[in-house]
């Protein structure tokens, strides 16, 4: 058994769940998270768990922590799931391939995946398979094969239309790419394309972003993200700002980016529904951060990926060799996990859900969170709909104040 880590207690080497979990299933949407942890260049901002070819060697160590073979282990996985979940009817809503740059992988093997899915679990009729990619990790060809073995909705990481803001990210497409990968998407038969967005990069100009984002609105998505810069420890980017090489961003800088891109995609017909996200209307909302973001189950395969069933939250070992060796001796590849008590979901539940357009049942708030919402309401934070707490416009980019305050 792995040593106890900060936060969580270790998980069996099976990976069996608690019986009140399991009871649980079936009573919330179910999806899959895959992790692909790898990358051609690691970004200097980025902090997710990914590798590059020269960090893994030129085979990656054991079988599956190779692109080669790692669509093998993560079948492996998916077959593990179905057997710890136990024989219930359990439809799979949503499938997400995130990363590194899933499609670094070959449309065949992501398929591969896919295909395990369904075969262990069965997919809903109306199933959203999801994968990001990077512009220039795909072709025309690809994104055609991608949609015949399953992928019906692609995620683009444009985040800035700028050179030299692309540059200042360690981001290395062309970003007259993003315009013709969007076409060769809809050409194959997607029926959702999504970009990405970063902005508040150092040096980037409100004209740099005006730039992004009018293009990212030129290119017709159903949906955009756009996140602000965040310079996590550890990172190229941290050690840049640190030595004084390339400014913090600028909280006011932040704000007014924000604003002017959802005015920019309000006229464009992109609504928001959570505070990064905007698509053209319910149907192309990301139903696959949707269960995340209200307490749905999913299952995350691969290194460092982590999961939520029934109140139990776990996470795999990090490193692809790891992972690999784990899988390939029948073991569970959980290293860790948490079991949230009522409380705990409680309060998940106010910092998540208070950031959807949907907003947050009053029912939810304790005492001292229902006495607070007048005041919040007063001060402009806050609307109430139908029993519900909305955030007002103002208040989105001040959503984790007002959560303390009706936490507190």
């Amino acid at each position: 058994m792995p040593s106890t880590p900060l936060g969580g207690e270790p998980a069996p080497s099976d990976g069996s769940l608690p019986d009140a979990a399991l009871a649980e299933l079936g009573q919330r949407p179910f999806g899959l998270y895959v992790h692909v942890p790898f990358c051609t260049v690691r970004c200097g901002y980025c902090d997710f768990n990914t590798y590059t070819a020269e960090e893994l060697g030129p085979t990656g160590g054991a079988p599956g922590a190779s692109r080669a073979t790692y669509a093998q282990a993560a079948v492996a996985e998916v077959r593990r799931a179905r057997r710890v979940l136990g024989e219930q009817d359990l439809p799979v809503s949503t499938i997400f391939f995130g990363g590194g740059t899933p499609t670094l992988l070959s449309p065949d093997d992501l398929g591969s995946v896919v295909a395990a899915v369904a075969e262990e679990f069965g997919l809903a009729p109306d199933v959203e398979v999801t994968t990001e990619s990077n512009p220039d990790s795909v072709d025309a060809a690809s994104l055609e094969r991608l949609r015949e073995v399953g992928i019906n909705r692609v995620s683009f990481g444009m985040q800035s239309q700028v050179p030299h803001v692309l540059a200042v990210l360690d981001r290395t497409h062309d970003p007259r790419r993003v315009p013709a990968v969007v076409d060769w998407a809809r050409a194959a038969g997607f029926e959702q394309v999504s970009l990405d967005l970063i902005y508040g990069t150092p040096g980037e100009s409100q004209e740099d972003w005006i730039t992004s984002v009018d293009a990212a609105v030129a290119c017709a998505p159903d949906h955009v993200s756009a996140y602000s810069l965040i310079v996590e420890d550890g990172t190229a980017l941290a050690r840049r700002v640190r030595r004084g090489e390339l400014p913090m961003p600028d909280e006011d800088d932040l704000a007014d980016k924000y604003a002017l891109a959802d005015e920019r995609f309000v006229a464009a017909g992109l609504g928001w529904y959570e505070v990064s996200n905007w698509s053209t209307g319910p149907d192309t909302r990301c139903r696959h951060n949707l269960l995340y973001w209200t307490g749905g189950d999913w299952w995350g395969v691969g290194p460092g990926a982590h999961s939520h069933v029934g109140g139990v939250r776990w996470w795999n070992v990090k490193h692809p060799a790891a992972y690999a060796d784990r899988i390939g001796a029948g073991l569970s590849p959980a290293q860790a996990r948490e079991v949230l008590g009522a409380e705990d979901r409680r309060v998940e539940r106010v910092l998540l859900e208070l950031r959807l357009r949907d907003g947050l049942d009053v029912a939810v708030l304790d005492g001292p969170g229902r006495a607070a919402v007048p005041d919040l309401v007063r001060r402009g934070l806050l609307l109430e709909r139908g029993g519900r707490v909305v955030l007002t416009e103002q208040a989105r980019l001040l959503a984790d104040g007002v959560v303390r305050e009706l936490l507190a």
